[in-house]
């Protein structure tokens, strides 16, 4: 059965629905991607920028972090060059938070309990709720509050951060603000996903899904995949960030890809390769790597590519895909919605590949 065509494990868990500056997060929305910039905030041309390549890479919200006064500052121009709703990452201070709505902040993320007073929270909550923004209570392991702490043993553990959750969520409520969002992250899998489902059932706030602190690329998108990839199959979930020590727009495309391998989302390509054995005779390494880099300069939303290395599953695999390599002794048969276009000799499969790909995209030689 074609991907296209399946239909969700689990059908999603009803939420409650916000607007993040048009993007909308819960309800029947798409689960949507994020980021977060990782240059100095001061730095408004670095940031922007960085912004910019994150959404060529797929990204749909993007969160930036104000740690002081001077970075609130520019904040606000932060978010008028930026092509997609922004985040304002505040921590302590609630004049940082009051600071970025008024710069033009489409969400906040704080946690209530740590900006201060009773007068401190009702005074963001109220300029917040005046002007539409969302707040994101976002729980993480590492810096639960010292009393949950003591009383769970010294230890952040699932039902710890869910108290730590609620009483964040107490705190805006009885203010009257309930456009609100939650994450509660810990940087393992079992821990993260006993918080999201003990959570889960407590609440229908909209939540946002991570594993926070995750490592580096290659640890982390198997601990991400696996932790959100079990939420989300449970139908748990509403917006994802993916957290690598590394590239933001490699944390979107992570992001994307889970999702539609999940049938959660659509859009993008889907190339799958075999991963070899002793059977090739081409070079199927460098051609795979060949022609995902070539699909990158296209826009090639919706198809199915396939680059297989044998006569075993390589033929069938291609004719399944919208466009297709089988390859043989040195070269490689093209297939096309199941039908063989030609053989090619394999210092040319590349180019040839990316020819068909650009007919099929363009709608020529149907």
């Amino acid at each position: 059965m074609p991907p296209s065509l399946l239909e969700p494990l689990v059908p999603r868990r009803a939420t409650r629905q916000i607007s993040i500056g048009g993007v909308l997060v819960g309800g029947d929305a798409p689960i949507s991607v994020q980021s977060m910039t990782k240059t100095d905030t001061r730095d408004l041309t670095a940031t922007v920028k960085q912004i910019h390549d994150y959404v060529a890479a797929g990204c749909e919200i993007v969160r930036v972090s104000i740690p002081t006064m001077e970075a609130a500052r520019v904040f606000s121009e932060i978010c008028a060059q930026s092509p997609i709703p922004v985040v304002a990452d505040i921590h302590f201070d609630h004049k940082l938070a009051l600071e970025a709505i008024d710069g033009g902040a489409a969400c906040l993320r704080i946690n209530p309990g740590n900006i201060g007073s009773k007068d401190k929270v009702r005074a963001v909550a109220d300029r917040a709720g005046t002007k539409g923004i969302p707040i994101r209570i976002g729980v993480n392991g590492g810096s639960l509050e010292s009393d949950l702490l003591e009383k769970f043993g010294g230890h952040a553990t699932p039902t710890a951060m869910v108290e730590s959750a609620m009483r964040h969520l107490d705190l805006l409520e009885r203010e009257g603000f309930y456009d609100i969002k939650i994450s509660i992250k810990a940087s393992d899998v079992i821990r993260t996903v006993q918080a999201y489902r003990l959570l889960a059932n407590q609440t229908n706030y909209p939540l946002h899904l991570g594993i926070t602190e995750a490592g580096t690329e290659w640890g982390a998108t198997i601990r991400s995949s696996i932790g959100l990839g079990i939420l989300l199959a449970e139908g748990i979930g509403d917006t994802i960030r993916i957290s690598l020590t590394g590239a933001g727009e490699e944390e979107c495309r992570i992001g994307h890809e889970l999702l539609r391998s999940l049938e959660l989302r659509s859009g993008g390509y889907r190339l799958i390769s075999c991963p070899g054995c002793g059977r090739l005779q081409i070079d199927l390494h460098k051609l795979a790597d060949e022609i995902e880099a070539m699909l990158k300069t296209i826009k090639a939303d919706g198809y199915t590519f396939a680059v297989m290395g044998c006569a075993v599953n390589g033929p069938g695999e291609a004719r399944e895909a919208d466009l297709g390599v089988a390859g043989g002794n040195g070269e490689g048969l093209l297939f096309r919605k199941g039908q063989l276009l030609r053989k090619v000799e394999e210092d040319e499969i590349g180019t040839a590949f990316l020819h068909e790909a650009k007919n099929l995209v363009n709608g020529n030689g149907q």
